[in-house]
């Protein structure tokens, strides 16, 4: 009697990661800047302005303050600035870049059109953040090259911007695949690949090896990804537990098994800003009120928008010797609503010792769940905290 085997199919996973995103979207509004060094950061007032019918741009070495540079385009990558840099440090190396403030809005905007452009060719997607996402191709009909081509296609006639494509049988090498041939890069992986194309790359390379473990597997002479595939099993859990030490021998030999997924319900939502300048207690009262409001008004919004209530409401500072303070309030019912959110972001802001300067102001609503209306203030607030 004859017998059916059915074979398992390899996994295909890709990795779409927009190529310097925030920056490519001004782009498509100021085709002027196009071949110059671009950075996106600063204060909103960092902005063109127009002078005798043109566009004239701010340049970082105009910038006066502490903002943080939240991308660049490749040509300002090439002078050394990156992202989370300071803008200060920025206009040292190069000071004759543009500088632009950030535009959100515009960026969800292209955020959506271009993952639904991929949804249209491969469903089967999970979202890693507003330039960034997963595609599980494993039943798709199509080879890796074409069905990358075609996403890249469809991407750019969607939004006029580019990506890189990494695709390989998991998460881990698809994510590492996508950043090598950037920009506008399709990088595609087998498991024989490893050695040569992945081995020899920084262990930093890793998502998951953060600054900390890099420097200590540095330490230990441990360098490459390559250095880490061949380091003892025992030396790796001396230094950073059982489970890491797992980890690190699974991830320097290409194994990784988690999957695509579609939908996964936030743990927490929050809103928050860095001021230009360290706010006093007592002369910034009002600027200080006005932001409180503003960031709970906004964290409202954010949660009506999103379909959900949160019962935990938190505040976050962080005062100018760079403590950072965490109170929260667990109210007796789920709420969206803004003034119920400010009630309890006040009450516990008077539980801090507001005797320093403060450099930053953060509200946070967890404990989430499906907003069914709103009952509005309540009494009976528990605190704690987090």
């Amino acid at each position: 009697m004859n017998s059916i085997v059915m074979e398992t199919p390899v996994r295909r996973i890709a990795h779409v990661d927009m190529d310097a995103f925030y920056a490519s979207v001004e782009l498509l509004r100021y085709p002027e800047l196009r071949g110059l060094p671009v950075v996106i950061g600063g204060r909103s007032d960092t902005g063109p302005r127009m002078a005798d019918g043109k566009r004239v741009f701010s340049h970082l070495r105009d910038y006066a303050g502490r903002g943080v540079v939240t991308t660049s385009t490749y040509e300002a990558r090439a002078l050394g600035v990156f992202s989370a840099m300071g803008v200060m440090k920025a206009a040292a190396l190069a000071p004759d870049a543009v500088l632009l403030p950030a535009d959100f809005t515009q960026y969800r905007h292209y955020s959506r059109l271009f993952k639904a452009a991929v949804a249209r060719v491969a469903p089967c997607m999970e979202d890693r953040g507003i330039d960034e996402i997963y595609v599980d191709l494993t039943a798709h009909p199509e080879s890796s090259r074409e069905i990358g081509r075609r996403i890249k296609d469809e991407v750019r006639a969607a939004t006029g911007l580019v990506c890189s494509i990494g695709i390989s049988p998991n998460k881990l090498l698809s994510k590492i695949a996508s950043e090598l041939d950037k920009p506008d890069g399709l990088t595609i992986l087998a498991e024989d690949d490893l050695a040569r194309r992945i081995w020899p790359l920084p262990v930093g390379k890793i998502n998951g090896i953060g600054p900390k473990a890099n420097a200590r597997l540095a330490g230990l002479g441990i360098v490459t990804i390559a250095d880490l595939a061949k380091a003892p099993p025992a030396l790796l859990q001396e230094h950073f537990g059982l489970g890491y030490a797992c980890w690190l021998v699974d991830v320097a030999h290409g194994v990784d098994q988690r999957p695509v997924v579609t939908h996964s319900e936030p743990k927490s939502i929050s809103r928050e800003t860095t001021f230009e300048r360290d706010l006093h207690v007592v002369r910034d009262r009002k600027a200080l009120s006005g932001w409180l409001e503003r960031l709970c008004g906004q964290l409202s919004d954010d949660l009506r928008r999103k379909g959900y209530a949160g019962r935990t409401i938190g505040v976050k500072l962080r005062f100018d010797d760079f403590r950072t303070v965490t109170r929260d309030a667990t109210l007796g019912a789920a709420t969206a609503d803004a003034g119920a959110i400010l009630g309890a972001a006040r009450a516990c802001l008077k539980r801090v010792a507001l005797d320093r300067r403060i450099r930053l102001l953060g509200v946070r609503a967890s404990g989430l769940g499906p907003d069914h209306g709103d009952p509005g203030p309540q009494p009976g607030v528990q605190l704690s905290l987090y």
